[in-house]
């Protein structure tokens, strides 16, 4: 049998939480469900430059807030805090709502699946080699302290005329651990050639019980 679980929804309640936290009725559900999915890709269209991991939403009665993962956060809070406060008055109007927006700064970006996704998808665009990116790519994290990384990369790679998939790993990803540390991501490149899909699997270590404690505290904690 393939090993085709999501490794992040795996975990959802074990070792990571859920990116949305609400609760509604059958009325609502799919309403609220459908502007969870628009305001993350209005945002992600929106803020393509500010290096973005994940976008939490969680909701309380009519009070909306969101919190964006950044390694880069003065791109989104702009000079002054300008740059938030039109992008909150934005979301207002075009979501018909109140949204409180914060952000928290990712440290480390070369440990994070997504940021490392998408600098491997702007190196394939821009012509580098798929090869060079990716070991690249895995060089960095394990630089970084990643106990292991995998890199897939699938499509017209080199602007070959058939479709491929290569694999690019370095150190030990233990999917089937549930205290494993996994930090994924599934990202896009629009080539000249076609898309070239890109996946990233990142091993940071174990999480028992005192270092969740830990996390969850941080995690709790909107800057």
């Amino acid at each position: 049998m393939g090993q085709k679980a999501n490794p992040i929804d795996l975990r959802r309640g074990v070792t990571t939480g859920w990116p949305s936290r609400w609760f509604s009725g059958h009325r609502d559900y799919a309403k609220k469900l459908l502007q969870d999915i628009k305001i993350r890709k209005f945002l992600h269209a929106k803020l393509k430059d500010a290096s973005i991991s994940e976008i939490e939403i969680e909701r309380d009665g009519t009070h909306t807030s969101i919190r964006i993962s950044s390694s880069k956060p003065g791109v989104i809070i702009g000079r002054s805090g300008t740059a938030i406060d039109d992008l909150k008055k934005v979301l207002d109007r075009k979501f018909s709502g109140h949204f409180d927006l914060s952000i928290k700064e990712i440290k480390n970006p070369d440990l994070d699946a997504a940021i490392l996704a998408d600098s491997v998808a702007f190196q394939l665009e821009r012509r580098i080699a798929f090869r060079r990116a990716a070991k690249s790519a895995i060089r960095k994290a394990m630089e970084s302290g990643a106990k292991g990384v995998k890199i897939a990369v699938g499509g017209r790679l080199g602007g070959a005329d058939i479709a491929r998939s290569e694999f690019f790993s370095e150190g030990k990803i233990p999917l089937q651990t549930f205290r494993a540390d996994i930090s994924y991501a599934m990202k896009r490149a629009e080539t000249t050639y076609g898309t070239i899909g890109i996946k990233v699997w990142i091993f940071r270590g174990e999480i028992f019980q005192d270092r969740l404690k830990k996390k969850m505290k941080a995690d709790t904690i909107l800057s």
